[in-house]
């Protein structure tokens, strides 16, 4: 598999070798000794989620505080989707800018992103299934969420009426979440991150 570094640090495309014939197709969606190699440290299963989500279904932004936040290996399993990661660390050299990755059931690549990183997708197709791998669980009142559409983002969703749930609809927005604390620091992140490179260097 080629793994590629996006421009939010952090944050990384996975694109898979497919090996197919007339029985169908085979490929690895997910090896941890090569997005280690890629991250500089193992990625912590503890959770994995599957969701599924009309046309035109946007969710997000959503992150976890940190530490221990929550690192994901996403991709789409059926249909297609536009993932978005935005950068929300405070303090990070790409604060507030946000980068896309179309992930569908053809090309089959997948995305990676660090602890402290907000996470969003739109559903492109009718029934876009989203399988994710969680570094950890979720845990009530340590997840939280900035509104999809704030126009201080300017996320590009490809839909003309996103639909949401109550709960981002009601999200602030990326400065009103920064005025309550809620955003993770570029920092803290980094301190998390090179605890669990040391973890590793030690086993």
């Amino acid at each position: 598999m080629k793994i590629r570094p996006l421009g939010i640090e952090g944050a990384f495309e996975v694109t898979p070798v497919q090996h197919g014939d007339d029985r169908g197709r085979f490929l690895e969606w997910y090896r941890f000794d090569a997005l280690a190699e890629a991250v500089g440290h193992p990625l912590d299963l503890a959770q994995a989620n599957l969701s599924t989500s009309a046309r035109g279904v946007v969710r997000g932004i959503h992150f976890a505080d940190v530490p221990p936040g929550q690192a994901k290996y996403v991709t789409c399993v059926s249909g297609a989707i536009l993932d978005v990661i935005v950068d929300i660390r405070v303090g990070s050299p790409t604060f507030g800018s946000w980068e896309a990755v179309r992930l569908d059931d053809e090309d089959r690549c997948a995305v990676y992103l660090a602890e402290g990183l907000g996470h969003g997708f739109c559903s492109l197709t009718e029934g876009a299934t989203v399988a994710y791998l969680c570094s950890s669980t979720y845990r009530p009142g340590h997840e939280h969420g900035i509104h999809p559409l704030d126009p201080e983002l300017g996320i590009a969703w490809p839909v003309g009426e996103p639909v949401l749930s109550a709960k981002d609809a009601a999200a602030p927005d990326l400065g009103e979440a920064g005025a309550k604390g809620l955003l993770p620091r570029y920092d803290a992140c980094n301190k998390f991150v090179e605890t669990l490179r040391r973890i590793d260097d030690s086993r």
